[in-house]
């Protein structure tokens, strides 16, 4: 039966990433293996304490799990063992990956899906200044973009980052830095600029005014949304959701909530928290299901870890069994 071993792991982001809640310099991660004779599978998720989460409670979670591991625990099972979190994605996605080692199948085969293909990737360009945003825009040539907004200037930023790069496809995350009653202004601005999708424009659990206003851009469920159980709330308020392995504690409740979302009319996007290509190669499953792609962590890091996913520009290639499934 397999032994699971748990690590805490650090990796250096390059330069500094910065939201509307904060900045950070590094990737906190925690990896779950299985280990059960020459065949090991892994997982690794990002601990998010907006979520109330720390490495190391998630490290005491897993660990508390090793006896259940050993006895035969499968993934059914600890879909009722731990909520939806960062925990239980770490584990998901390992179980998974030793599944494909054991049976010498694909991921994708397992879970009844076609082969996944490359994708385009978002890149995200850090909340900072009009110019700062608009210079890193332009630096970073991509054909989709992901603005950090949600603090004064708004506006602003968003037609520096236009001028910038009038060719580019711009999608917007304000990680609920908005107020209701500024909505049709940021609305307006991200019109005139082209935007895509807006992310979570206002706090989870006071987003009511959504269904409301005209949504002149889509706009999509990022902290309002963790598993299935959290979509009919969104309905009439949400166009779309995002679906991070993170949130929904790994890929087969992230599966089953994109396949749900859709036959609910919403699309999806499928995204990410700063994490190496160990939490990336599991969402690329979802991405067959997805409207939008925003896979882009490891491209944020200093470093990335060996082997890594095969990223050509924006394009972001399916896994090869050495990284993950």
């Amino acid at each position: 039966m397999p032994q699971l071993i748990i690590r805490a792991e650090r990796f250096p982001i390059a330069g500094r990433f910065t939201i509307a809640r904060g900045s950070k310099t590094e990737a906190a991660v925690v990896v779950a293996e299985l280990h059960d004779g020459p065949h090991v599978g892994r997982g690794e998720c990002v601990p998010y304490p907006r979520y109330g989460e720390s490495v190391e409670a998630t490290v005491a979670t897993l660990e508390a799990l090793a006896d259940a591991v050993a006895a035969g625990l499968d993934r059914a099972a600890l879909q009722e063992k731990l909520p939806p979190g960062a925990a239980r994605n770490a584990l998901d996605c390992a179980l998974w990956d030793l599944e494909a080692k054991r049976s010498g199948r694909r991921a994708f085969e397992l879970a009844g899906l076609p082969e996944p293909r490359p994708a385009v990737t978002a890149y995200t360009i850090s909340l900072d200044t009009p110019e700062a945003m608009a210079q890193a825009a332009r630096l970073a040539d991509r054909p989709l973009l992901k603005l950090k907004l949600g603090a004064p200037g708004d506006a602003e930023r968003l037609a520096a980052i236009r001028a910038a790069v009038p060719a580019s496809e711009l999608i917007v995350d304000a990680n609920e830095g908005w107020r209701a009653e500024d909505l049709p202004a940021h609305f307006a601005a991200c019109a005139a600029a082209g935007v895509t999708l807006i992310e979570q424009p206002l706090p989870a659990g006071a987003d009511a005014a959504l269904a409301d206003i005209a949504r002149t851009v889509p706009v999509c469920a990022d902290e309002s949304v963790h598993g299935r159980d959290s979509l009919a709330g969104l309905v009439g308020r949400y166009d779309a959701i995002n679906v991070k392995l993170d949130k929904t504690g790994g890929l087969t409740e992230a599966l089953a909530l994109a396949r749900e979302a859709r036959a609910s009319g919403l699309d999806v996007m499928v995204g990410c928290m700063v994490a190496t290509s160990l939490a990336m190669a599991p969402a690329l499953l979802v991405a067959g299901l997805a409207r939008i792609v925003d896979l882009d962590g490891p491209l944020l890091l200093a470093r990335d870890r060996e082997p890594a996913l095969r990223y050509e520009g924006s394009l972001v290639h399916p896994p090869e069994p050495e990284l993950w499934g």
